[in-house]
C-alpha cells in the first residue's frame, strides 16, 4: 500500500508533553468500525462510530471473562551523553540511545553525531559516578553501519553495567516530546508503567502509562482480568517509514516472551467467550507473533518483526487498547489494519477537533476490529 495514505495533518499543540494527572483521567475515543459515513451517534443497543469516554470508564466498557492484555518491560535510562577521546586533541560531543542488548557487555545503538565516530573509536559517558570504582563509562565502537548505526563494547559487564547506565542515561522521551522540552526527573516515573519488571526497552510501552491501582482495581472487580507478556521495545519504533510503499519498509526486531502458562489462561479465557484485549500495539504483536492460524496460542521467547498493515488477519486479539499515533507511523498502520483505514482516518480528524491529546503521554482509544470476531 501507499505510505502517503497514512498521512493526515497534526496541529502541533496537540502533542501532549506531560501525561494526565492522574493517569486514569485521560480520556478514551471509543472507536466501532461499521458506522454510515460522517455518522457518530449512540443508538439504542449498542454504539456506532465512535464515543467520546475516558480511560476510567474501562470497566464499564468491559465485560466479566474479559482478559486485558499488559506489556510488562521496564524503560531503561537508554540516553547516554558523552565524547569521543583519544583520536586527537578534539573530543567531539556525542549523544547515544541503546536499543538492542547483544549480551552482557555489548548494545546495539543509535548514535547522534555519526559522522564523528569510526569503527575502533572509544567513547566515554559522563565522568562522575556515584560508585566509587564507576567515575567513567567507556565504551568501542565495534562495528558501524552505513545507516550510522553502532554496536557499542562497554568496559563493564553484567549487573555492574546496568548500575552505570542507570547512573548517567535518561529516559529516551521520545524525538517529538525531547525536541519541545528537556527530560528531567519526573520522566523518570512518568515514563514507566505500573507493570514494569524486566528492564530492556528503551521506549515506554504507553497504552500501559494509564493504568493505576485504583482502576487496576476496579477492573479486576468487574472480573476483567489481568496478564502479562514482555516485549523489549527498540528505539525502531520512533523511526519512520521512508519507503513510498509498505512493502519496502523493514521493522526492527524486538525479543518478546508469552510463558507457556499465560498462553494456556488465554486460550481458555477465551473459549469460554471471553475476549482478549491486547493494551498496546507491542501486547499485540507479541499476541499475533505466538498465535497459529486456528488462533490458539503458544508459549513464545525470540525476535519478532512483524509488520501489521491493512489486509492482515488477526488471529489472537479482539480488542485493542492504543494511544494515537504519529502520521504515516507502522502504529498508525497497525491500527488502521485493526479498526479500518478509513474508520481511523475519520475518528482520528474527530479526535484532532476535539483536543484530543496524541503519542506517548496523550490519550488513548478503544478499538474494536473491522471484522468482529464469529
Amino acid at each position: 500500500m501507499q505510505t502517503s495514505l497514512f498521512d493526515f495533518d497534526l496541529p502541533a499543540d496537540r502533542i501532549a508533553l506531560r501525561p494526565a494527572v492522574p493517569r486514569d483521567a485521560a480520556r478514551l475515543l471509543v472507536v466501532r468500525p461499521g458506522q454510515a459515513a460522517g455518522e457518530h451517534t449512540l443508538h439504542t443497543g449498542g454504539v456506532i462510530g465512535w464515543e467520546d469516554r475516558g480511560i476510567a470508564d474501562l470497566p464499564d466498557l468491559l465485560r466479566a471473562g474479559d482478559c486485558l492484555v499488559v506489556n510488562d518491560s521496564k524503560v531503561i535510562a537508554a540516553r547516554l551523553k558523552g565524547r569521543r577521546i583519544g583520536r586527537g586533541e578534539n573530543e567531539p560531543g556525542i549523544e547515544a540511545t541503546l536499543h538492542k542488548r547483544l549480551d552482557g557487555s555489548t548494545w546495539r545503538a543509535f548514535i547522534l553525531g555519526a559522522k564523528k565516530v569510526q569503527v575502533g573509536d572509544m567513547l566515554r559517558f559522563g565522568s562522575e559516578g556515584r560508585v566509587c570504582f564507576l567515575d567513567q563509562l567507556d565504551a568501542q565502537v565495534s562495528h558501524k553501519d552505513e545507516g550510522g548505526e553502532v554496536t557499542l563494547s562497554f568496559s563493564y559487564h553484567g549487573p555492574v553495567l546496568d548500575q552505570a547506565i542507570a547512573e548517567r542515561g535518561a529516559m529516551p522521551l521520545p524525538p517529538y516530546i525531547a525536541s519541545k522540552r528537556a527530560t528531567d526527573e519526573q520522566d523518570k516515573s512518568d515514563y514507566q508503567t505500573v507493570f514494569a519488571e524486566p528492564e530492556g526497552s528503551v521506549a515506554a510501552p504507553t497504552a500501559g502509562l494509564h493504568f493505576t491501582p485504583n482502576l487496576l482495581a476496579r477492573l479486576a472487580a468487574k472480573g476483567v482480568a489481568l496478564h502479562k507478556v514482555t516485549l523489549h521495545v527498540g528505539a525502531g519504533t520512533f523511526l519512520p517509514v521512508k519507503a513510498d510503499d509498505t512493502a519496502g519498509h523493514k521493522m526492527h526486531a524486538e525479543f518478546g516472551i508469552l510463558t507457556a502458562d499465560t498462553a494456556a489462561a488465554l486460550n481458555t479465557a477465551r473459549a469460554k467467550g471471553g475476549r482478549i484485549v491486547a493494551v498496546g500495539s507491542t501486547a499485540l504483536r507479541t499476541l499475533e507473533t505466538a498465535a497459529g492460524d486456528d488462533g490458539q496460542l503458544q508459549a513464545f521467547a525470540g525476535d519478532t518483526a512483524i509488520f501489521i498493515t491493512p489486509g492482515y488477519r488477526f488471529k489472537a486479539v479482539d480488542l485493542m487498547l492504543t494511544n494515537f499515533h504519529l502520521p504515516r507511523s507502522t502504529l498508525f498502520m497497525l491500527v488502521s489494519a485493526f479498526s479500518g483505514l478509513e474508520t481511523m482516518q475519520r475518528a482520528y480528524a474527530h479526535a484532532i477537533h476535539s483536543g484530543y491529546r496524541f503519542y506517548s503521554y496523550g490519550d488513548a482509544c478503544l478499538l474494536f476490529p473491522e471484522a468482529p470476531r464469529v
